[in-house]
């Protein structure tokens, strides 16, 4: 059976931004910024033998949840936003789409939008 791939996001905002242009099935779940690890075990629990990857800010929240994650889940794959922009849901679709490309299937057109 294959893993299902687990996409963590810090808000809605970000669910929101991501949603559209993946072309797979992907549980995006939202830490809703700050976490303890206390939280993050129990957010993620049901998802223990999935893939994980961690798609959160370029800012001290984002670094702390990042932070969070090396330790407690080494094998989670770790996605960047450019850091001009910091954050998921202000990145423009192309930088996503470049981004998700790599790890998911998704619809190819956002990969044309120029946005920025």
């Amino acid at each position: 059976m294959d893993q299902q791939k687990v996409l963590i996001v810090e808000g809605k905002a970000d669910r929101f931004r991501l949603h559209p242009i993946l072309a797979e099935s992907v549980d995006i779940i939202c830490t809703y910024g700050t976490i303890s690890e206390y939280d993050l075990d129990e957010l993620l629990e049901p998802y223990e033998l999935e893939e994980l990857y961690v798609f959160v800010d370029a800012d001290f929240t984002g670094e702390q949840i990042r932070g969070l994650f090396q330790r407690n889940y080494p094998e989670a794959t770790h996605l960047y936003t450019n850091e001009f922009y910091k954050e998921v849901e202000l990145t423009p679709y192309r930088l996503l789409a470049e981004q998700l490309i790599q790890y998911f299937e998704i619809h190819e057109e956002f990969l044309r939008i120029e946005d920025d």
